[in-house]
């Protein structure tokens, strides 16, 4: 039986900081993926904020898994960082004011 090695402090933070931002990075994504859409979209609110719903639903696995798909953690929380800074970006320009 070999004998395992132990895994350096920064790789285990790298990957506490992905976890952190797919998990916390990854709501707030879904979160304003479902306000742009329930604000921008040209249908019925009801319709839009449903519509909005279901795709902040599918943003938020996506996110994660960009999370750890980025070359580095740096990279994760840009990514994150970016996608937010859109999607409120556009909530903003269709009227959404928090």
């Amino acid at each position: 039986m070999t004998k395992a090695r132990a895994l350096p402090v920064r790789y285990r933070l790298g990957v506490a900081a992905r976890v952190a931002a797919a998990l916390a990075g990854g709501y707030a994504v879904a979160a304003l993926v479902a306000i742009a859409l329930g604000v921008a979209l040209p249908i019925a609110r009801e319709e839009a904020g449903t519509a909005g719903a279901l795709a902040g639903m599918l943003a938020l696995p996506v996110a994660a898994m960009g999370c750890f798909w980025a070359k580095s953690a740096a990279r994760a929380w840009a990514g994150i960082l970016i996608a937010a800074a859109l999607f409120g970006g556009i909530a903003w320009a269709a009227g959404w004011r928090p």
